[in-house]
Formats: C-alpha cells, sequence, structure tokens
C-alpha cells in the first residue's frame, strides 16, 4: 500500500522554476544551496489530499509543506513561510 503517490505527471517545470525563485528571492537562500519540490498525495485519514513538499538542502536541511497543489501555489504563499 502506497500512502503517499506522486503525481508529477500534473506539475509544470516552469511552475516549478518560478516556485523556486519566490524561494530563494523571499527567504533569501543562497543561490548555490539546491531546493526540491515535490507534489504528494496522501491517502490516510485527517491528511490533506495533496500537498507540496519544498525541501532546501543546507545544513541542517528546512522543510516547508504547503497544503495545495505546484499549480495553485502563488508567490504570497511563499512569502508567508
Amino acid at each position: 500500500m502506497n500512502l503517499f503517490q506522486s503525481s508529477k505527471s500534473t506539475t509544470n517545470s516552469a511552475k516549478i522554476r518560478e516556485i523556486k525563485n519566490w524561494v530563494y528571492q523571499h527567504l533569501a537562500i543562497d543561490p548555490e544551496i539546491p531546493i526540491s519540490v515535490s507534489q504528494l498525495q496522501c491517502h490516510e485519514p485527517d491528511c490533506p489530499p495533496i500537498e507540496t513538499v519544498i525541501a532546501i538542502m543546507k545544513t541542517p536541511p528546512q522543510q516547508y509543506k504547503i497544503h495545495q497543489s505546484i499549480a495553485e501555489i502563488q508567490e504570497l504563499d511563499i512569502k508567508q513561510l
């Protein structure tokens, strides 16, 4: 049973780049630090059906979860992290 299923087929690489650019800008992240943006579907009770996970690969790593699909995320969502 797969509790989390990636829904990469619905993601847009241009939108992911845009989200990463907002993260670099609004969280003042060094452009040399990698950022991962992933969209997950959860099938557990009381879990949001779709969430986007933003992982900043610095030491220690930082992780943010937004309970929206990648396509729905706006710049304001990143400003509020």
